[in-house]
């Protein structure tokens, strides 16, 4: 079955960077398959940060991290991943890898629906 470990999460100050990374198992990661990284901070609903989709083919970010935050994967290890700089406060929460089953075209990237498969999440905690 499908598995996804997030690992590389910590807390750090405002201005600084961590690298997430999410190994899947039981995952192709293939031109029909979409991956996505997504948080939920405590009382909020769970809101989609960045996509890579189609294998790799295009990317999409949530306006929040535009230009600070880059997904990436390594098709060759099966692993996701999600460069976080310039951090801020509001940039904590539990970020949660997703995968999602083949599909020929995704309408949403960023919810949450889209996707099939969850790992069990790491915490990023920015302080200020």
């Amino acid at each position: 079955q499908v598995q996804l470990v997030e690992s590389g999460g910590g807390s750090v100050q405002a201005g600084g960077s961590l690298r997430l990374s999410c190994a899947a198992s039981g995952y192709t990661f293939s031109s029909t398959n979409n991956m996505g990284w997504f948080r939920q901070a405590p009382g909020k609903e769970r809101e989609g940060v960045a996509a890579i989709l189609y294998g790799g083919g295009s990317t999409d970010y949530a306006d929040s991290v535009k230009g600070r935050f880059t997904i990436s994967q390594d098709k060759a290890n099966n692993t996701l991943y999600l460069q976080m700089n310039s951090l801020k406060p509001e940039d904590t929460a539990m970020y949660y890898c997703a995968a999602g089953g083949p599909r020929a075209r995704i309408l949403f990237p960023l919810s949450p629906y889209e996707y099939d498969y969850w790992g069990q999440g790491t915490q990023v905690t920015v302080s200020s």
